[in-house]
């Protein structure tokens, strides 16, 4: 994201938020009249080839100077043992800075993506190929080029800090943010899904994400295994080691962002079965029951062909409204949860309480099977693709407790975190480190059977509240309708005291504005108005 708390630099002294900042500057200078929805595969692409030549050019040179040792440079299985892509001469970074200037560049590039496909099963049609189209500036294609030669981003230095997944991330956010609505369909802030990904834990098992958008739920479930990896996480809960613990499974419906996903877990070296399709209505994970959900999928989507699936089993807790996809989307993740299944889904404010076309008796129906585990409400402006309040759901299919976790069952923790985060600029908000820590350890001692820091209710924050209750209230599942308000600090100041000095101040502020209403007046005479 363009904000971090702590500043990391690389090893020539170069600040990596600069990095940021720098390449997107330029690069964003060199789209043109180009739309960012297209320009963001010219740019990431490139990242991309840059990244794989970067990571090639370092083992190679290894490679030779162990030549007398038996090694050869030239043996494809040398770089793919070590989680390294073959990239065959045409598609070499240094080969592509040295045609920089010529006028069929964008041939060039298209060629060393189809050789770069060609010898890497797992990147085949993966890899945009349409750079030499008239649309795009062979001028500034080549002045991209020469830009993206002045960073390092896949050696092993660059790698183990992540200079690429920074910088690739950063641009999925400025893209979404340059798009807009449309862009934020492929992009959950970084915020939102760590906080998902602490909330849940997901040290092993399987990951599932039905909408997975640029595979930003992968990224940071990963990413939160290797952050814990000393056994010290919220939940006190010892992982069993890194990113070979977990096997994601996703699906996405866009063909250019399913490429940005494939992409975006490929830098990182994570495998996983991504698929391109609909997870309505051509579900490719139909056997798949999964440890872990994490998605955010598109806010009320009303043409999701929901008349052709009325019978779906999946619809075991009453069918969704044709009109609206929320709760289609609830029990799709639903039905695939593992019998000890944790799910956490980012939804509209309105599917916390809506009592249109069945919502209300569904949301009733997953209440009464004891599936819901947890509510937060959001702040607003954290999302680039939406100004519509959003909350998120935690699901658990089952509730009993298995010794570190305690029983639930008959329980819903509701927590208020519209008062935190921080406006990151006039129109984004974003949580930080300490909101997400706030929430999420909230969250764990709630649940925890052994907590150091027991749960405890929070006026205006957060409260564990019955069945019987929320039932009470028609199964709303708003936060605010539980928690309460927050009291207010005691200023010390004698309730008469404070009338009798703020009557005197408006008195004051009426007379002023008499004043001021006469001189206007004064003036307009004058003119003769």
């Amino acid at each position: 994201m363009p904000t971090k708390t702590s500043r990391e630099r690389d090893e020539t002294g170069g600040d990596l938020a600069d990095i940021e900042r720098t390449l997107w500057a330029a690069a964003d200078k060199m789209r043109g009249s180009m739309d960012a929805a297209e320009y963001k595969h010219v740019v990431l692409g490139l990242i991309f080839l840059k990244y794989v030549s970067d990571a090639f050019s370092e083992v190679r040179a290894q490679l030779e100077d162990e030549i007398d040792e038996g090694a050869d440079p030239d043996d494809v299985d040398e770089y793919r043992w070590r989680n390294v892509a073959w990239v065959p001469p045409p598609a070499q970074w240094d080969t592509l800075v040295a045609q920089a200037r010529q006028p069929t560049i964008g041939s060039i590039v298209d060629k060393a993506m189809d050789e770069l496909e060609a010898l890497n099963p797992a990147l085949r049609g993966v890899l945009p190929k349409d750079y030499a189209r008239p649309a795009l500036d062979q001028e500034r294609l080549g002045q991209l080029i020469d830009m993206l030669g002045n960073v390092t981003v896949g050696d092993a230095a660059a790698r183990s800090r992540d200079v690429l997944g920074r910088v690739y991330e950063y641009f999925l956010s400025m893209f979404a943010d340059a798009e807009g609505k449309r862009g934020g369909e492929f992009y959950t802030p970084r915020c939102v899904v760590r906080l998902l990904v602490e909330m849940i834990e997901p040290y092993q098992g399987r990951v599932y994400d039905p909408c997975c958008g640029s595979a930003g739920m992968f990224v940071q479930s990963v990413e939160f295994i290797e952050a814990h990896a000393d056994g010290n996480g919220n939940g006190g809960m010892p992982p069993r080691g890194a990113r070979t613990d977990i096997s994601v499974y996703g699906q996405e419906s866009n063909y250019t962002t399913w490429r940005l996903a494939r992409m975006n877990l490929a830098i990182r070296g994570i495998g996983g079965q991504i698929t391109h399709g609909d997870s309505f209505h051509d579900d490719r994970h139909a056997d798949l029951r999964a440890d872990f959900i994490l998605a955010n999928p598109p806010f009320n989507v009303s043409d999701w062909g929901g008349e052709r699936l009325s019978d779906d089993q999946r619809w075991r807790y009453g069918v969704p409204p044709k009109g609206n996809a929320n709760y289609a989307w609830v029990q799709h993740m639903v039905h695939h949860l593992d019998p000890r299944g944790v799910a956490g889904i980012v939804l509209a404010n309105g599917s916390m309480s809506s009592q249109q076309s069945g919502e209300g008796e569904i949301r009733k129906n997953l209440i009464e099977a004891d599936l819901v585990d947890c509510m937060v409400a959001l702040p607003g402006q954290l999302f680039f693709s939406t100004a519509i309040p959003a909350c998120l759901w935690f699901l658990a299919k089952d509730r009993s407790g298995d010794g570190a976790l305690r029983d639930r069952r008959g329980e819903i923790l509701f927590i208020d975190a519209r008062t935190l985060g921080r406006m990151v600029d006039r129109t984004h908000r974003e949580f930080t480190d300490d909101d997400i820590a706030q929430v999420a350890s909230t969250y764990h001692a709630w649940r925890s059977a052994d907590s150091e820091e027991p749960y405890a209710d929070e006026l205006g924050y957060c409260k564990s509240v019955s069945l019987d209750d929320v039932l009470a209230h028609d199964c709303v599942l708003t936060p605010g309708r539980y928690v309460g308000v927050a009291p207010q600090p005691d200023d010390g100041e004698p309730f008469a005291d404070k009338m009798t000095r703020l009557a005197a101040q408006w008195r004051a502020q009426q007379a002023e504005a008499a004043k001021l209403d006469s001189q206007i007046e004064a003036n307009l005479q004058t003119l003769g108005f």
